[in-house]
């Protein structure tokens, strides 16, 4: 009896311990009760210290002789691309070849550079159990992605699952952007809106020049808990950078993994009687639950709109990865396109925080079409010093 109790004691702790096993490996899209956070690596290089809440950020532009120059006031920045009948990009524009217009009424165009600039690019990741791609087909495609900017550009390495990783601060050094795309690993959860919210409210805030965001996900957020959808869209009104989601559907791998609710266990782990007592119950793991986050057509519904939203409102271009080829096609498109942009420059006469202000932008050659954000809004730090 003594061999036989300790066997069957043992075999409940295996049991209950395999159980946890096949539990945790499909909550990727489960709720956590661990707050999420922002993870900075100690493997990658140390960030830049974060100037103190009184500094002021400085904008820049390059005028018509290619002279970078500070200003001490922020600007409103506003990417434009033209482009002709046949969908080509037209390069060598100059500022006089642009006119600006605020709710209707033309502004001078304070600073000016053209598509010859650099890019500061942030890469986002989404490395939570939802994607449909294996880690080493997102390693590949975003360091092709890399391989195809310019020397001058730089990038900043974001990836999320529940907790928020900052892998890599703006460098042009490519080995140190190399090292933290292979430093990029799946795990469970998926802090969208928070990975967000630090690069718009954070990170991008004081970086000079041009920016672009390329953001690859599926769009779908269950953990996050101190960012939501709707304050990402509110202060991308704010942004004068370009975002690119890049969405991948992954609605019906999880329709799939909801319909085989139960891992059946072989007939060893059935109950396991206790001394003096009934039966104790072992735990059935189960996947996907009808009622789990991130898992509705209305969530799904949501995902797509928010990062469609994300573009619109910033004057990038979304784009949909259904295979590894697809998926490195829109990064080389987007590779592409980020080097024909012009930035312009005005300076708003009313700073009224919250205002929604109507933009459209024009060109002084017949047949080609401008390709702009049509509105923005100024931030509660904006401050002129005209």
């Amino acid at each position: 009896m003594k061999g036989i109790r300790t066997f069957t004691i043992a075999g409940f702790f295996l049991i209950a311990g395999i159980a946890a096993i096949n539990i945790n490996a499909q909550s990727g899209r489960e709720n956590s009760s661990t707050r999420s956070k922002i993870n900075q690596r100690p493997a990658q290089a140390s960030p830049s210290p974060t100037p103190p809440p009184e500094a002021k950020p400085v904008n820049s532009a390059v005028d018509n002789d290619g002279e970078v120059i500070k200003v001490d006031t922020q600007l409103v920045t506003i990417p434009v691309r033209v482009m002709n009948k046949k969908g080509h990009f037209v390069g060598g524009l100059t500022k006089e070849n642009f006119k600006v217009f605020e709710d209707g009424v033309e502004k001078e165009i304070a600073l000016f550079s053209n598509e010859q600039q650099p890019f500061t690019v942030a890469l986002v990741l989404d490395m939570s159990y939802s994607s449909k791609f294996k880690i080493a087909e997102i390693q590949s495609a975003a360091i092709a992605f890399i391989d195809q900017l310019r020397p001058e550009d730089k990038v900043m390495v974001i990836s999320f699952d529940e907790e928020v990783h900052m892998l890599c601060e703006a460098t042009n050094d490519r080995k140190a952007i190399y090292r933290a795309i292979k430093s990029t690993k799946i795990a469970t959860g998926t802090s969208l809106y928070e990975a967000v919210d630090l690069l718009v409210n954070h990170r991008l805030q004081n970086i000079e020049g041009r920016k672009a965001v390329i953001l690859f996900t599926d769009g779908v957020d269950t953990t996050s808990r101190r960012a939501s959808s709707g304050n990402n869209l509110s202060d991308t009104m704010e942004l004068d950078a370009l975002i690119y989601p890049i969405r991948y559907d992954t609605y019906a791998d999880v329709q799939n993994m909801k319909n085989k609710t139960t891992i059946p266990l072989p007939p060893i782990m059935s109950p396991v009687p206790l001394p003096g007592g009934d039966p104790f119950p072992i735990p059935v793991p189960t996947v996907g639950q009808p009622n789990s986050k991130g898992t509705t057509i209305e969530e799904y519904e949501k995902a797509r709109e928010y990062l469609e939203q994300l573009a619109y409102r910033t004057g990038g271009t979304i784009y949909l990865a259904s295979t590894p080829e697809n998926l490195s096609e829109n990064f080389a498109k987007i590779a592409s396109e980020l080097r024909e942009f012009y930035s312009l420059g005005i300076y708003p006469d009313d700073v009224k925080a919250g205002k929604v202000r109507k933009l459209k932008v024009k060109v002084d050659q017949p047949g080609l079409a401008v390709r702009a954000r049509d509105n923005y809004v100024i931030g509660k730090n904006f401050k002129s010093v005209r």
